[in-house]
């Protein structure tokens, strides 16, 4: 899908709004989250805009696994591959999703503890 004027992640891309960039290829891009929760807390975002992971994963497959294995790649440069890392998509505003450019979260560089229980 074609970048979107409007996407804030599109415009990362672009390269029209300043991010601190830590691993880019041809189909996915990834930088520092401005509100991190975790010493490390990168965002991967494929170029293509895509609204969530789920319309990712239908829409182009194969571009979720590059997502994934750029995730890995960014764990790996980042030092905390060994250690331990979260790969985590929101989906939709209830999971907390709030730009609507598909984007994986690589967190980690401490302790993470249990994920949040549903009530």
């Amino acid at each position: 899908m074609s970048a979107r004027a409007d996407c804030l992640f599109c415009r990362i891309v672009a390269g029209e709004i300043p991010a601190t960039i830590v691993h880019s290829n041809d189909v996915t891009v990834a930088f520092r989250d401005i509100n991190p929760q975790a010493p490390t807390h990168v965002l991967v975002v494929p170029r293509e805009h895509h609204a969530n992971a789920a319309a990712l994963a239908e829409e182009s497959p194969e571009l979720l696994v590059e997502v994934m294995r750029a995730g890995a790649a960014v764990a790996e440069r980042e030092g905390i591959a060994d250690s331990g890392y979260r790969l985590l998509f929101n989906t939709g505003p209830d999971a907390g999703q709030t730009v609507f450019h598909a984007h994986l979260h690589v967190i980690g560089g401490e302790p993470l503890g249990g994920m949040a229980q549903v009530g």
